[in-house]
């Protein structure tokens, strides 16, 4: 099996954010049209519509995190569902790397957005993010580019 990365599928260019659209990245859908990438939405595994309501990781109580959309309602345990499906995934296909959309309450890693929906940045990750670190994947965003694992990444 050539795959070596799940991949955020917004970022391999498929309608699944939560406004319905994409975030494309040219390099990440080329790691998939070569059979590198698998290419994942958490939210959507979890059970969450497209479009759906916006939603930020908006605290944490005993470490315990919470997710709500801008209206209140509480997606926490779709978007746990969804993380538990990517790890799933990970490990049938052996993935030990992954390129998750920046700032995303479920694939953002280092930096989210705060819970405010103000566009303010704090750190910390997403659930889905959170939960692949926990178990051993080491995580990039479409903005490390160059950090990459290059032997999979190099043209050809």
């Amino acid at each position: 099996m050539r795959l070596k990365f799940i991949v955020s599928a917004c970022l391999a260019g498929v309608n699944c954010t939560y406004n319905g659209k994409n975030n494309f990245n040219p390099s990440v859908k080329t790691l998939v049209e070569k059979g590198f990438a698998l290419p994942v939405c958490p939210e959507v595994l979890g059970g969450m519509a497209v479009p759906r309501d916006i939603c930020e990781l908006s605290f944490r109580i005993n470490e315990n995190p919470v997710v709500l959309t801008l209206k209140g309602k509480d997606v926490t345990p779709l978007m746990i569902t969804g993380a538990n499906k990517a790890l799933k995934l990970a490990r049938k296909y052996g993935i030990k790397y992954a390129i998750l959309k920046s700032n995303s309450p479920s694939c953002g890693y280092g930096k989210i957005y705060d819970g405010s929906f103000s566009a303010r940045l704090t750190e910390g990750d997403g659930i889905a993010a959170a939960l692949l670190h926990k178990h051993g994947i080491k995580i990039y965003n479409e903005k490390e580019r160059a950090s990459w694992p290059v032997k999979y990444t190099t043209p050809g």
